[in-house]
């Protein structure tokens, strides 16, 4: 048979070798063994090899979808967590000790941040923010940097970063490789493949799908995968059969629905760059963002999000006002489900290393699967609603510019 395209094999990822076309659940905390002999041995392999065990250490349910994902991300193992900031704070203490150094992405997710400030600093592990295009990474990298932590694209405003490059920088120091890619879910980005050590993924998004599941999940490659594996024993982490389930049947869609999503959100977006009110609308896909370049490089597709920075004038009161008008787009900080949302952004609060003090207000989208122009339509009455045919503005400064 001739090589699978991706989206054939996420329809075959992590199914029985034969009987029932997606894994069933299989729940239990006990696995009863014949002897004692066979006991221990289970005992003694689970450490190097995947085995059923005890169910802490995974059943029929988890392991299918850790099957899935390997595939779908190109790593050696898998490993889940109740959720996507568990599966960020193993990856963390697994890599790092006392005395160690991370640097870590200025777009990163903002509960990363705080687990940096706080957890990481409290153990005695130091950190530094970069610029989210790794431009002064190099400077900041000290002889005790031990990770290199890189979100891509970023969040809020979806920043790229030449990965390649990074993975290069990280082999010359001696630096583990690690990137969240709740964005590419696998489908559009793939950073295993492009080099790094370690993708972690919020399965609670695009791979449930279906916002009615909470699940963190992280694929690495051989050489890291036996500190995570130790560091997620360690530290209880687990998931239930149920929730895994519903995972790996959202992950069978993923690929059309990542399609829809984007194609949605591109007809969104093509409007919103025609409205007054707008300075920019944030998305890699679109050819004046950026990382455009970098994304066509190194990407197969976007998602449903998008970002719109509003023109001067517009104040963060306008963009509250705004998001309470929308009737369609629910207020919700996640994202990765069927049905649209809207948050504003403080960007101002959301960077550090990056001065946003002169740039738009900022409300970021999830397009989700409701009809395009109903969607356009809800967000028209908004903004006039609330703008009311106010529409001030004056340029502003590219993104990125600042210290």
């Amino acid at each position: 048979m001739r090589p699978l395209r991706p989206a054939t094999r996420l329809l075959r990822a992590g199914r029985p070798d034969r009987g029932w076309v997606n894994a069933p659940v299989t729940r239990g905390s006990t696995f009863v063994f014949d002897d004692v002999e066979h006991w221990r041995g289970a005992r003694a392999r689970r450490e190097h090899e995947r085995t059923l065990s005890y169910g802490a250490r995974g059943t029929d349910s988890t392991h299918a979808l850790e099957d899935a994902l390997v595939e779908l991300e190109g790593g050696h193992r898998a490993a889940l967590y109740p959720t996507g900031q568990a599966a960020i704070a193993t990856v963390m203490l697994a890599m790092l000790k006392a005395g160690d150094h991370v640097l870590v992405t200025d777009a990163v997710y903002e509960p990363a941040r705080r687990l940096c400030s706080g957890l990481l600093s409290r153990h005695g592990i130091a950190h530094d923010f970069y610029r989210a295009d790794g431009s002064d990474i190099e400077a900041r990298i000290r002889p005790q940097t031990r990770l290199i932590y890189a979100e891509c694209p970023g969040s809020l405003v979806f920043e790229m970063i030449d990965l390649p490059a990074l993975v290069s920088l990280a082999r010359r120091h001696g630096c583990r490789l690690a990137v969240d890619n709740t964005w590419g879910s696998g489908v559009n980005y793939n950073p295993l493949r492009l080099g790094a050590d370690i993708s972690i993924l919020a399965g609670t998004k695009y791979l449930g799908g279906h916002s009615d599941v909470m699940m963190g999940a992280v694929v690495a490659n051989a050489e890291t995968w036996p500190a995570l594996q130790l560091a997620s024993v360690d530290l209880g982490q687990t998931v239930g059969a149920d929730d895994a389930f519903l995972v790996l049947r959202g992950i069978r869609s993923l690929a059309v629905r990542l399609a829809a999503h984007e194609r949605n959100a591109m007809q969104v977006a093509r409007w919103l760059k025609s409205r007054p009110e707008v300075a920019h609308v944030h998305c890699p896909a679109l050819p004046e963002h950026p990382g455009h370049a970098l994304w066509k490089r190194d990407c197969r597709g976007t998602n449903g999000l998008l970002s719109i920075e509003f023109v001067a004038g517009i104040d963060a009161a306008d963009v509250e006002g705004i998001v309470d008008s929308l009737e369609l787009f629910g207020v919700g900080a996640s994202w990765g489900g069927f049905a649209s949302l809207a948050v504003p952004v403080d960007m101002k609060a959301a960077r550090s290393v990056t001065d946003w003090s002169a740039r738009g207000e900022l409300m970021r989208l999830h397009i989700g699967l409701e009809e395009t122009d109903d969607l356009i339509a809800d967000l028209e009455q908004a903004f006039d609603g609330v703008l009311n045919g106010r529409l001030p503005g004056t340029a502003l400064c590219p993104i990125g510019t600042g210290p």
